[in-house]
């Protein structure tokens, strides 16, 4: 992954849309301190560097009806990359699978599953298992109550960055 090169304006561009989407341009230059056309150049820069992959909408699922949001540590069969590269294909096919990391410490992936109910991520589990993508274990772990969601602390993990 290419290295761009962010400057605390940058920064304040990405902080501001991570928890403001919706957000004017003009509202958005104003907030980080520039003029109209220089944020929009730079939030061009931003999209075009790959920075900024999207926007979407913080949706309540509570509000949307009954579901389950289970976290999954995941454990393979065999550790050889074609079987990492197999179950990664895999994974992306499963809707309900709604994040997966590759992960350090004594598990393969972390994934995150959304389904209705439990009986519907059992489902789910019982397919990925049939469908023989190179999954030998699993351990499951049911949010009982969402605690803390955000965006991540951009100007903590710029400011961690050497500077070149």
């Amino acid at each position: 992954m290419r290295r761009f090169a962010l400057d605390d304006r940058d920064i304040g561009i990405l902080s501001v849309l991570s928890r403001e989407g919706r957000i004017s341009k003009v509202a958005l230059a104003a907030r980080v301190n520039l003029s109209p056309t220089p944020c929009w150049e730079r939030l061009r820069k931003l999209e075009d560097a790959g920075l900024i992959r999207g926007y979407r909408a913080d949706v309540s699922l509570a509000h949307l009806g009954p579901h389950v949001s289970v976290f999954v540590t995941v454990e393979l069969e065999s550790h050889r990359a074609e079987s990492f590269q197999a179950f990664e294909r895999a994974v992306s096919v499963y809707d309900e699978v709604v994040a997966c990391w590759a992960i350090g410490g004594g598990y393969d992936y972390l994934m995150q599953v959304v389904t209705r109910d439990v009986p519907g991520y059992q489902t789910l589990m019982d397919e990925m298992l049939a469908a023989r993508i190179g999954l030998k274990r699993y351990f499951s772990y049911i949010v009982t109550k969402e605690v803390k969601s955000g965006p991540p602390p951009f100007g903590l993990i710029h400011a961690a960055q050497p500077k070149d």
